[in-house]
């Protein structure tokens, strides 16, 4: 049974934490699925993980001929051809209280200087929470990662 991490995002930017979290996941042996909700937002993360920098992230975009072999792959839709051991939501992006049982870990990042984003994190933490997951909350506002609640 996995776990559900939420990343209150105040200091760095999606693009910026991203790739960090990828690397950690990749780093355990997993397969990851980003999953957003609007394409032209996951075919924005696909470029600036592209032009990753310091350290390459193989991923893909989904649609493509090898969806199923990508060991990070950024989509829509709720389903993953990769077989995904890690489930990475961004931008509000729907999470079940199955998945969180089925994977090992899913981790919801949201904008914390985005109000709507943050009741949407508190709505999901609740939900899931309620139906029984495992889950912790990581704020980045006192400069480094720090876990502030469990459940």
């Amino acid at each position: 049974m996995g776990a559900a991490y939420f990343y209150h995002l105040t200091r760095q930017p999606l693009e910026a934490t991203l790739p960090m979290l990828l690397t950690k996941a990749m780093g355990a042996g997993w397969r990851v699925v980003v999953r957003g909700v609007e394409p032209g937002r996951m075919d924005w993360l696909d470029q600036k993980l592209w032009q990753g920098g310091e350290s390459f992230l193989p991923h893909g975009l989904a649609g493509g001929a090898h969806d199923a072999l990508q060991p990070v792959l950024l989509t829509t839709a709720m389903e993953a051809a990769n077989d995904p051991q890690c489930l990475m939501a961004v931008d509000g992006a729907e999470v079940s209280a199955e998945e969180v049982q089925r994977l090992e870990r899913v981790c919801v990042l949201f904008d914390g200087n985005d109000m709507a984003a943050l009741d949407r994190a508190r709505g999901q933490w609740k939900a899931l929470t309620e139906a029984g997951c495992s889950a912790q909350y990581w704020s980045e506002e006192s400069g480094s990662w720090e876990k502030k609640a469990e459940r």
